[in-house]
């Protein structure tokens, strides 16, 4: 289901759950154009995540300033609003214009689900060179509405499910899939001060967002760590009814999302404020029982 297009965070590939993507260069919380996918989807989606995944490098990867990656960002959009116009793709980003080319004009895809992703990508790039903490749940919600959301809403375009009560479903579990990759990955991220954690969230506990970084695990850590993977939590419960709206093989696939998705909050539980220096990982061991849960929703 959903894309964390951050999707920032390239781990090892047996980190996936246990369906059988298709190539792709970077680690995600879901399959992708897996085989439980319907075939004629595949090639759709693999254009989907290429545009996403391919965006999300300009904004995260390498050692270019920022000032360069937002100037590669708004070429990325120039082009992609070029081709929705008609025009023939470019010679920079062949490998992800000519097949989206073709995908948006078969599929009527929605542009500003599009953009959307685009300007959350700035945003990762604007925020890491402030350096600024998120001030709210709310203001990383409206992050999250346009890094992960649109992915989800543009698969269920593509599966012709548009009622308001899935699209609300989807969102729930494409912003908790963003979160809990936040949770997962805070070992990764504070270092490079990129900062998911709110400072109301932090407040709460007494602590700033950059203490994260400086101190050692303390209770108050543990509670705040605990906080923000209850909250990922409630999220995925909240859109987990969505299993059941998709047909055949995209409701299983979407089932395996959703309990590798909570299968890292386990591990994070586990880990409790530890997770602030380790990460915890979803390993091959743990297919039987994501299939097990599968099967049992």
């Amino acid at each position: 289901m959903p894309l964390d297009p951050h999707p920032n965070h390239a781990p090892a590939p047996p980190e996936r759950p246990p369906a059988a993507p298709l190539p792709v260069t970077h680690y995600e919380n879901f399959p992708v154009a897996s085989w439980l996918c319907p075939p004629a989807l595949r090639a759709p989606i693999a254009a989907i995540y290429a545009f996403a995944r391919t965006a999300d490098d300009i904004a995260d990867e390498g050692d270019a300033p920022p000032s360069e990656r937002l100037a590669d960002l708004n070429a990325f959009e120039t082009e992609l609003l070029a081709i929705a116009g008609g025009a023939a793709p470019g010679t920079r980003w062949p490998e992800v214009f000519a097949p989206l080319a073709a995908i948006l004009k078969r599929h009527a895809l929605p542009l500003p689900l599009l953009t959307d992703l685009l300007s959350a990508f700035r945003q990762d790039v604007e925020r890491t060179r402030s350096a600024e903490p998120y001030a709210d749940r709310a203001a990383l919600l409206d992050y999250c509405r346009r890094s992960a959301n649109p992915v989800g809403r543009l698969l269920l375009h593509l599966y012709g499910v548009a009622d308001a009560q899935a699209l609300a479903q989807s969102d729930a579990i494409c912003t908790a899939l963003q979160l809990i990759n936040f949770w997962q990955d805070l070992s990764v991220d504070l270092p490079r001060q990129r900062w998911y954690v709110p400072q109301t969230d932090a407040a709460a506990q007494a602590l700033r967002a950059q203490d994260l970084l400086v101190q050692p695990r303390t209770p108050a850590s543990d509670r705040l760590v605990a906080a923000l993977a209850g909250w990922a939590r409630r999220c995925m419960v909240e859109g987990a009814p969505l299993v059941h709206r998709l047909p055949g093989r995209a409701g299983w696939e979407l089932r395996l999302v959703v309990q590798g998705g909570l299968r890292v909050l386990d591990k994070i539980d586990k880990l409790q404020g530890a997770c602030l220096t380790q990460r915890p990982r979803i390993r091959a061991w743990d297919a039987p029982l994501l299939l097990a849960r599968a099967v049992a929703m």
